[in-house]
């Protein structure tokens, strides 16, 4: 674990830990749009998906 941090903190790696955060966020994202979409279309509701897209 050592070894890792000493490479992850270096100057020019800060910039891909940084992108690899981002990537965890919008993936998170769009993983809780895909579950709650699924509920809707569990339930019958569709239509509704767009209108929560559009919000």
């Amino acid at each position: 674990m050592e070894n890792i941090m000493a490479i992850a903190t270096q100057p020019d790696n800060i910039p891909i830990i940084g992108m690899l955060v981002l990537i965890l966020v919008c993936f998170g994202t769009a993983m809780k749009q895909a579950f709650r979409h699924d509920r809707l279309i569990k339930k019958g509701q569709k239509d509704r998906i767009y209108e929560e897209m559009y919000r």
